[in-house]
């Protein structure tokens, strides 16, 4: 059974090895051993901290087979980005270049640099390793994210973002970077990138183009990729699309890769939970349950588990949730206490 649980210190070399695993492009796992110890300390005590005003928590989760303790993938969500190191995008609007005289109209793409989703939740960092992408798995720790999301609401604004990877080739050499390093930079998209997912920002401060630009100045390869996803990412573009996600002009500094948004409360997943009594059965009860899989968890914050399976009833008139003693095992849950649930 796959279980999403908080990372913890034990967890450190399992992340490492998706660091390396994951590859040019993936900012917020670096391969750097200090960085991923404190993301580690970040998300123990994020998880075990009284939140008053959301600053700087950042909540890590990794997906664990139960039999053989095996971390399969991680996933993260950062309560209120842009509170402590600023957080930068292009917006991608447009101007007019008009003369009734000349009888010209001319609209001009232009990308203005901006600070606009300072506050906003982030749901970051899934990555799921390559022997474990088959089946639903990649689904669940996209979703079950909103779930914990929608149980701790207090925790979190009511903007959600996700920032899309860019298009990069195989050595992560990106075509909007390259632009950019022609004219105003004088390091390789990789360095760039890996100092960002360090954390050293100044930079972009020091040396990024403070006035808008013109999109049609670019290169037609770096025009190209404006708000396009990395070939790799579009499976999870579309996870996101299905639950609400839109994109609505923002756009990576290094690799122009899109960053859409949602509502908390307009998510998929967050509108068709549900929150019942757990009852535990049988499994011949539950062998008349159906086809249909179900994401469970508990409702707990620094304890949450989370799984699925097709052994789950939910019971709409008793609000009640028939599980298997191994389902609740996995929760670490009692018969009748509270959890919550969606078709996967």
């Amino acid at each position: 059974m796959q279980v999403l649980r908080p990372i913890s210190e034990k967890d450190f070399a399992a992340l490492k090895t998706i660091a390396i695993e994951s590859g040019h492009g993936f900012t917020s796992l670096p391969v750097d051993d200090d960085l991923l110890s404190s993301k580690i300390a970040r998300s123990e005590n994020s998880f075990e901290k009284t939140v008053g005003l959301r600053t700087d928590e950042g909540y890590l989760f990794v997906l664990e087979d139960s039999k053989s303790g095996e971390v399969l993938g991680t996933t993260a969500i950062e309560a209120a980005v842009g509170m402590q190191t600023p957080l930068y995008h292009y917006h991608l609007g447009k101007t007019v270049h008009h003369s009734r005289t000349l009888n010209v109209y001319n609209t001009v793409d232009i990308l203005t640099m901006c600070n606009d989703y300072t506050g906003a939740s982030e749901i970051c960092t899934l990555f799921l390793r390559e022997p474990f992408r088959q089946g639903l798995a990649g689904r669940f720790l996209s979703r079950t994210r909103f779930n914990f999301m929608a149980l701790h609401a207090e925790r979190f604004s009511d903007t959600v973002i996700a920032e899309m990877r860019g298009v990069s080739d195989e050595d992560g050499h990106s075509p909007f970077w390259q632009w950019l390093q022609e004219h105003f930079f004088s390091i390789e998209f990789p360095q760039a990138d890996h100092l960002v997912g360090l954390g050293d920002k100044v930079f972009i401060n020091e040396l990024m183009p403070k006035y808008p630009i013109y999109a049609n100045l670019l290169s037609k390869k770096a025009q190209a990729v404006i708000g396009q996803v990395h070939e790799k990412t579009k499976p999870a573009l579309r996870l996101l699309q299905k639950e609400g996600f839109e994109h609505r002009g923002y756009v990576d500094l290094f690799d122009a890769g899109p960053t859409v948004e949602s509502r908390l409360h307009n998510i998929k997943t967050v509108r068709e939970t549900k929150r019942g009594i757990a009852r535990i059965v049988s499994s011949a009860e539950l062998s008349q349950a159906g086809s249909e899989t179900w994401s469970v968890s508990n409702c707990r914050l620094a304890d949450f588990r989370a799984t699925f399976d097709t052994q789950v009833r939910w019971c709409g008139d008793s609000r009640t949730f028939k599980i298997s003693a191994d389902i609740a095992a996995a929760l670490q849950v009692c018969d009748g206490e509270e959890i919550s649930g969606f078709i996967l």
